[in-house]
């Protein structure tokens, strides 16, 4: 591990994989721009799109009823599904790295609970709904702050394994109190469970503007951090004598990846899998170097939640399946397959 972690750090990042990975989200995109239930010109759609583009000037062809529903429903949550899915991937390579733990995603600390307490409140108290995000948003990063400071209860050091332990506290505390919730407010059940099973909007850019500052400051600090995540993988001890501050390191990235995942959460609802899997499959391409699992896993997370929001909206005629279902369908085969795959090779 450490003679792997140190070489990749000496090496130049692999442009190949990159390059595919932006392939295959530019696919992907093209995909989820011209397919869908309304029966849109797939041509029509693209020109539509060129259209709005600064300096490029085209006639589409499409009705105004067809513009509006490639412009203000279709684009949106194209970007929206990439900006949660690049966010949510980004953010569970970070947490794998900084963890040294391959099943570290980016709810591992209690984002989820604390952005399902956040969001039920919101519901069951009547609020309306332009207030479930920020309140999830704020639900997110209080259990991820609420898992620090159990962590540090006692003077105790704060390593990875007591943080890891601490969130699962957190988290199991949080959902104790949505559940509660739930129960005293049963008519707010269905209403509830659509947003935790994920959705993304329909109705225009309001969400990816909320979301994209987030994500690009969360993409920034992951990025500054990269070479340390290299360095983090010889372990603490060794890291130290490299001149590296674990904690410090530990609690940047935390804080990076915490922000843009709460943000991304807070918009999209729990959608599980992303921050696990797409991290995997990139480093079985890439290797363990974050100079360019980083990028390939927020190109790759992109890329998956457009085609598995394309396959949420066009799967079932007459109506659409939560996404969060469609990524677990993905994801739980995949688990399966890592599993069986390491007792092949342990025995």
């Amino acid at each position: 591990m450490s003679t792997v972690a140190l070489t990749s750090a000496r090496t130049g990042p692999r442009p190949g994989p990159i390059v595919i990975s932006v392939g295959v989200l530019l696919l992907a995109a093209v995909g989820s721009l011209v397919l869908g239930p309304a029966g849109v010109s797939p041509w029509g759609a693209i020109l539509e799109t060129l259209d709005h583009i600064p300096f490029v000037a085209v006639d589409s062809g499409l009705s105004t009823q067809e513009a509006a529903i490639v412009w203000q429903i279709r684009v949106p949550r194209m970007v929206l599904a990439g900006l949660v899915g690049a966010t949510l991937a980004g953010s569970g390579a970070a947490y794998q790295g900084v963890f040294r733990n391959p099943l570290a995603d980016p709810y591992l600390l209690g984002v989820a609970a604390g952005a399902g307490l956040g969001a039920t409140i919101a519901i069951v108290s009547g609020l309306p709904s332009s207030t479930i995000a920020p309140l999830a948003f704020t639900g997110a990063v209080i259990a991820v702050v609420a898992a620090y400071g159990l962590a540090s209860l006692g003077g105790s050091r704060r390593s990875g394994a007591t943080l890891i332990l601490a969130g699962v506290a957190v988290a199991a505390f949080f959902t104790a109190l949505q559940t509660y919730l739930q129960q005293q407010h049963a008519d707010t059940i269905r209403q509830v469970f659509s947003w935790i099973l994920g959705r993304l909007s329909t109705t225009g850019w309001g969400d990816v503007r909320t979301l994209l500052p987030y994500a690009i400051v969360s993409w920034l600090v992951l990025f500054a951090y990269r070479r340390h995540l290299d360095v983090m993988a010889v372990g603490e001890e060794e890291a130290s004598t490299l001149g590296i501050h674990p904690a410090r390191v530990r609690l940047v990235v935390v804080a990076g990846a915490t922000l843009g995942a709460a943000a991304a959460v807070a918009v999209s609802g729990l959608i599980a899998f992303v921050g696990i899997i797409v991290p995997h499959i990139a480093r079985l391409v890439t290797g363990p170097s974050h100079r360019v699992l980083l990028p390939v896993s927020l190109t790759g997370g992109a890329a998956f939640l457009m085609v598995a929001d394309l396959v949420a909206r066009t799967v079932q005629s007459g109506g659409e399946v939560p996404i969060g279902v469609i990524t677990a369908f993905v994801g739980a085969p995949f688990f399966a397959f890592i599993l069986a795959t390491r007792r092949e090779v342990a025995t």
